[in-house]
């Protein structure tokens, strides 16, 4: 197993040159944020402040379609699943099981009187 040793230099070595780097581009705050950005959440849902009492928030473009599409799409599911056939090997192999004993039962009763003969 090799020694660990060169790994962490050569990691060391790259964090310096990002960090090096970094500060030649004056980027000295975070590469997500930029000026006018808030910096803690202001404790709303999405950052939104509430309506005043006794209004009720306006609906955005977007909510009525996302709504009714995924309503849909629960019922179409729901529906869909309930009512597709059961193909598994389990299910064949039981009906086919059924199928033999009726078979035999029937033999057994059709071939009995021609015995007692």
């Amino acid at each position: 197993m090799p020694s660990p040793k060169p790994l962490a230099t050569a990691a060391g070595s790259l964090r310096s040159r990002l960090s090096t780097s970094l500060r030649r581009r004056g980027g000295g705050g975070d590469r997500w944020t930029s000026p006018g950005h808030q910096e803690r959440p202001n404790g709303y849902f999405m950052n939104r402040t509430p309506p005043p009492p006794g209004q009720s928030r306006k609906w955005e473009d977007w909510e009525l379609p996302c709504y009714v599409t995924s309503f849909l799409t629960i019922v179409i599911l729901g529906v869909g699943l309930n009512a597709k056939p059961d193909l598994t090997i389990e299910t064949w192999a039981h009906q086919k099981a059924l199928e033999r004993l009726e078979a035999q039962k029937l033999g057994l009763s059709a071939s009995g009187p021609d015995e007692s003969d």
